[in-house]
């Protein structure tokens, strides 16, 4: 019998990512533990992580998004924003906080400035998100 992981269908079409180890153990604990209605984000961020390469956290290249950082992206419908990647406790909108237990911080995490994604909206729009630029966070 095969077993595949649940990304080797789409892995193919979808830009490579990288995470730092401790990002990567945080998270997979995290999103396994999920249950309710966040199920789906939650599912969405663990195929994420099981096609990102995992690098030690010294490793970690400056241009990549991970927990903390400061993302500038854009979306194919013209949404252009800077938002900083957190946990779930963390986030705060109006401070410019997103979870990554949210599509777009599931979709943000691990990608690299000038990579783009698809990415379903909560609406359920089927769009595109491009990084412009990353930085670390205060």
């Amino acid at each position: 019998m095969c077993t595949m992981s649940r990304a080797t269908a789409t892995t193919r079409t979808l830009p490579p990512l990288v995470l730092n180890a401790r990002d990567h153990d945080r998270l997979t604990t995290m999103a396994n533990g999920i249950t309710g209605p966040m199920a789906d984000v939650a599912e969405q961020l663990l195929i994420e992580l099981d096609r990102a390469e995992i690098v030690t956290p010294d490793r970690f290249p400056a241009d990549a998004v991970g927990m903390g950082s400061i993302v500038s992206f854009k979306t194919t419908d013209g949404f252009d924003r800077t938002f900083q990647l957190v946990y779930p406790g963390e986030a705060d909108i109006n401070a410019g906080k997103v979870s990554v237990l949210t599509p777009i911080g599931a979709a943000l995490i691990g990608l690299r400035a000038g990579q783009t994604i698809p990415w379903t909206a909560r609406d359920g729009r089927h769009l595109r998100l491009t990084v412009l630029s990353v930085r670390l966070g205060e």
